[in-house]
């Protein structure tokens, strides 16, 4: 039986470099500062990544593995939540591709082969534009968004 899938594309225009814009989705201590975590490893194709938690627990929420880098312009991984890593069919898959546009860069977000209806499909809708808006304003302002704030009550 195969399951259902479902892919979510964000595009972003930042007046940044491509070399800065992967710099902060690959170096820990600039993805800390719009993510609230850190993306480690050492980024070569086969090798693993994990989503750290930036406090004092330092907790693993997210696993996977390089799929394909080519800085600064592509970078592909696996990715499911920590709890789920030994279940091959918890992995989809997210597509960082970063494109010089003029004086800026075109930042286009793919994550695909999410199981449709997941809880990882609905979190990823809400959790990627914030988290882009915020890489955004870190490389354009010097300052990252609060990625945990929520919504005031009306």
């Amino acid at each position: 039986m195969t399951r259902e899938t479902t892919s979510f594309v964000y595009v972003t225009y930042i007046r940044s470099t491509p070399e800065k814009v992967f710099e902060a989705i690959t170096k820990p201590d600039i993805a800390r500062r719009y993510w609230g975590h850190e993306n480690v490893s050492d980024w070569n194709p086969g090798s693993k990544w994990q989503h750290v938690r930036a406090n004092d627990q330092r907790t693993v929420e997210l696993v996977g593995k390089v799929i394909e880098v080519s800085p600064p312009t592509h970078l592909v991984i696996t990715w499911a939540n920590a709890s789920q890593a030994s279940d091959p069919s918890a992995y989809s898959r997210v597509t960082f591709e970063i494109e010089e546009y003029e004086e800026m860069v075109r930042l286009t977000v793919t994550h695909d082969e999410l199981e449709a209806g997941s809880g990882m499909a609905n979190g990823i809708k809400k959790g990627w534009p914030v988290v882009l808006a915020s890489l955004k304003s870190l490389l354009e302002t010097g300052h990252g968004l609060d990625v945990f704030a929520k919504p005031k009550s009306a």
